[in-house]
């Protein structure tokens, strides 16, 4: 909840809350081959409203108030379909099988070896050329009430993009009252397969068309390790310590402090941060904290919890200007940032990471909380 002075708190007994506006359903735009692609916009009673495409099941739209209560735009993205079809970027989309790397576009499961498109240099990213980020997703419920919600499904066949199985997802956006934003990640498959769903929202707390970059906002993940990565961005299967390195968010610090570190080896690899940070060794059955980030200007803060082990932290190192956005402003290098709550990259071929194995009979689950709150007043942190 944002914070309130004494009076209005003690005035605030006498109002009644807001109360949630009721989700609305409408058409966004057509694909070439005629499919419809819906939105559905989620209001809670405090100024936050959500938009939800199904296409990619990305959120399109995220407006939040700042600390005078004006509400900005805080995700990139596109104000029609065309933008998304010609210049993706993964701008807020749902992003599977597997999200992140995979060394070589290779895996092997059960003694068989599985060959997935490359479509990063030479490995694989994101699920493949055509990802869930780029499939229509299919509208299963929408809801009202206190809590306003959209679930929607996506069924991928078997051997689609080299993953073996019929894996049948579904994504949930709900916005609570308590200013949270949650996506849950769900998906079933009818054999042995793997997976690793997260969203690939990119946040400018700032507001997306306030022209100022990521670099002053102050940054926290309360993670002691990360994962180095080689030159083509896959783990080396290390966990190093962040201590006394550029990667050290433990307490709070200014993004753009140490970014352009050039002695730095892991920062020139990925012209920045684009690493993953082991949070926890294991998924854990209930959300813990992965992210906090706080912009001085507008006084946005945004808490991200999952229930996955790591944080992918990326910094928008190659954004390059030629997309254009909602405002109409071209989205530059670090303009914004994502941060993606998963499994470790390249985890099918490291079992020291772990498992991104999935069978039949059971049900995968990434649980990611967006809780938006306020500073009450400017501050700055060296």
């Amino acid at each position: 909840m944002r914070s309130v002075g004494m009076a209005a708190l003690c005035a605030c007994v006498a109002i009644p809350a807001a109360r949630a506006a009721e989700p609305v359903r409408s058409v966004f735009g057509t694909l070439p081959d005629g499919r419809t692609v819906e939105e559905v916009t989620l209001a809670n009673g405090h100024g936050i409203t959500a938009r939800v495409l199904s296409w990619g099941a990305l959120l399109r739209t995220l407006d939040v108030p700042d600390r005078a209560g004006k509400p900005a735009d805080v995700v990139l993205g596109y104000n029609d379909l065309a933008g998304y079809l010609a210049k993706p970027n993964y701008f807020g989309v749902s992003v599977g099988r597997y999200a992140n790397r995979i060394r070589a576009g290779r895996f092997t499961l059960d003694g068989q070896s599985h060959a997935l498109a490359t479509n990063d240099g030479p490995n694989a990213l994101h699920g493949g050329t055509a990802g869930f980020d780029k499939r229509l997703w299919t509208i299963t419920a929408v809801t009202g009430g206190a809590a306003p919600s959209v679930t929607l499904r996506y069924v991928s066949p078997d051997g689609e993009e080299g993953y073996p199985g019929t894996l049948t997802a579904t994504a949930t956006y709900t916005l609570d009252d308590a200013d949270t934003l949650t996506v849950t990640y769900q998906a079933t498959t009818d054999k042995p397969t793997i997976v690793n769903l997260t969203n690939h929202s990119f946040f400018n707390l700032a507001g997306e068309g306030s022209g100022r970059s990521i670099l002053d906002n102050v940054l926290t993940i309360p993670a002691e390790r990360y994962t180095p990565v080689d030159a083509t961005l896959i783990p080396t299967g290390e966990h190093l310590p962040v201590a006394g390195t550029p990667f050290d968010f433990r307490k709070p610090a200014v993004i753009g402090a140490r970014i352009r570190e050039g002695r730095d080896v892991q920062i020139a690899r990925g012209r920045g941060y684009d690493h993953n940070w082991v949070v926890t060794d294991a998924p854990t059955a209930e959300p813990h904290p992965a992210a906090r980030v706080e912009d001085p200007h507008s006084g946005r803060i945004l808490d991200i919890a999952s229930n996955q082990p790591g944080v992918q932290f990326y910094a928008g190192n190659f954004l390059d200007a030629t997309a254009v956005g909602k405002s109409g402003l071209a989205y530059r290098q670090s303009d914004a940032l994502a941060l993606e709550p998963e499994l470790f990259p390249d985890t099918p071929n490291q079992p020291a990471f772990g498992s991104a194995r999935l069978d039949p009979g059971q049900t995968y689950r990434n649980v990611i909380t967006y809780r938006f709150s306020t500073s009450p007043a400017h501050r700055t942190r060296k």
